[in-house]
């Protein structure tokens, strides 16, 4: 018996089925852009770790880094006895993310954690309670986090009731829309206007919260005119705009943070998953009147800005700078893409591409004409990958999205023989369908 049959049976006695697993098979160890399995398979990623791992698996530096905090301490508790890796990484968050103004940071555990408490924070800052959220946007699985998401199955079916003074709005979705670029603009931004009419008034609405590129709902990224018009709302009416730039911070889109690219400053930004390499930390940076609404004890957390997290973080920033990642995360997009165009032309069933720096995605139809999502041949195709060594993931409301999520340290050879292995199971599936 193979070990990772071992383990799968063991993992089946013991580990509830709802945690999900994408690649069948157990790690044993990782370097960069790749993973070899206990049985000594290999595996290009282009899934790091959901978007975890844009500087790549056990980074050296990152690794040193690491060893030398555990010789110092490992946890005293930010709230028990400060620490300066807490101090350094906040004020380098406070520098790199948008806007000039003056910026406050504190630390959690998880994405979702940051999410609930940067709508904490927004409501204590304004007094007011409703939060509005998008369409297909994911933000979390936590109460609050979960009932800010969109999609039912799997994140939020038999899990209410859930929590009160949600609300959710349209998201750009050109693809899908009969209506151009523009008019699809106009006419989700008319849509406040109605909405604040018939149902909420702007007067008891916190913050309007927004994926800038949205992750888990397909790779959809919407205008600079749509995120300048949701700017602009919120300045009209003293409402604060959350960014969520969980899955698209830290260099993913080919800018550090992805709002950067609609040239809109967020009162408030959440971040997690690649901010430190895989270690668990996340952050809400806002305007510092803003962040200071809180009294002391009304935020935090036992494990929150774990010195592990910090000092990975502060490296993780450095690495990127060092490196000049972020013109990399635009060479692996321009590659993607052309290979995903000249696959649309040959397969009737891409019926878009789409991307945004190294953030790209196929979107898996039955046909052009119709653009009937197909989420069975997407999990297929999404399946062979996966027993072919290149590790990947779906997505979108619909689940018929392919993502890729490279780490931006990938060589052009990794990156040109994972697309050569998806396109063997793209051309598998295209001559199956047309027997």
């Amino acid at each position: 018996m193979k070990k990772s049959d071992e383990l799968l049976k063991k993992k089946e006695l013991n580990v509830p089925r709802g945690p999900f697993n994408t690649v069948l098979n157990f790690v044993d160890n990782a370097s960069g852009s790749t993973m070899t399995d206990v049985d000594g398979k290999e595996y290009i990623d282009f899934a790091s770790a959901i978007g975890t791992l844009n500087v790549g698996h056990c980074p050296p530096r990152i690794v040193e880094a690491l060893k030398n905090q555990i010789d110092k301490y490992i946890h005293p508790c930010f709230h028990v006895m400060m620490y300066e890796p807490y101090i350094q990484l906040a004020e380098k968050l406070n520098e790199i993310t948008p806007g000039d103004h003056h910026k406050k940071t504190f630390f959690l555990n998880s994405g979702a954690e940051a999410v609930e408490n940067a709508v904490k924070i927004a409501r204590k800052f304004t007094g007011r309670k409703a939060i509005i959220s998008f369409e297909r946007g994911f933000h979390g699985r936590t109460l609050l986090a979960m009932s800010l998401t969109s999609k039912v199955k799997p994140y939020k079916f038999e899990f209410g009731p859930f929590a009160p003074e949600t609300y959710k709005m349209p998201y750009p979705y050109y693809y899908r829309e009969d209506r151009n670029v523009e008019e699809t603009d106009a006419a989700i931004l008319k849509k406040f206007e109605d909405f604040f009419l018939g149902e909420v008034p702007p007067e008891e609405i916190a913050a309007i919260i927004l994926e800038p590129v949205q992750g888990e709902g397909g790779f959809v990224i919407p205008s600079k005119t749509f995120v300048k018009g949701l700017r602009k709302i919120c300045d009209q009416y003293n409402i604060l705009l959350i960014a969520d730039e969980i899955q698209t911070g830290f260099g993913r889109t080919g800018k550090m943070f992805a709002m950067e690219h609609f040239d809109v400053v967020p009162d408030l930004m959440t971040m997690s998953k690649s901010i430190a390499a895989g270690l668990p930390i996340s952050a809400v940076t806002g305007k510092a009147e803003i962040m200071d609404a809180p009294s002391p004890g009304e935020i935090g957390g036992t494990y929150g800005g774990s010195p592990l997290g910090c000092v990975a973080a502060l490296e993780v920033i450095s690495m990127i700078e060092d490196e000049q990642l972020l013109k990399r995360a635009n060479e692996i997009g321009d590659i993607i893409l052309n290979t995903f165009k000249k696959w649309k032309e040959q397969y009737d069933f891409i019926g878009d591409v789409r991307g945004i720096g190294a953030m790209c995605a196929l979107e898996i139809v039955i046909d052009k004409t119709s653009k009937t999502p197909d989420a069975n041949k997407a999990k297929k195709i999404i399946s062979l990958c996966n027993q072919n060594g290149v590790a990947i993931m779906g997505a979108g409301l619909y689940s018929n999205v392919i993502r890729i999520l490279s780490p931006l340290v990938i060589s052009n050879e990794q990156l040109e023989k994972g697309l050569g292995i998806m396109k063997k199971q793209l051309t598998q599936i295209s001559e199956t369908v047309s027997l």
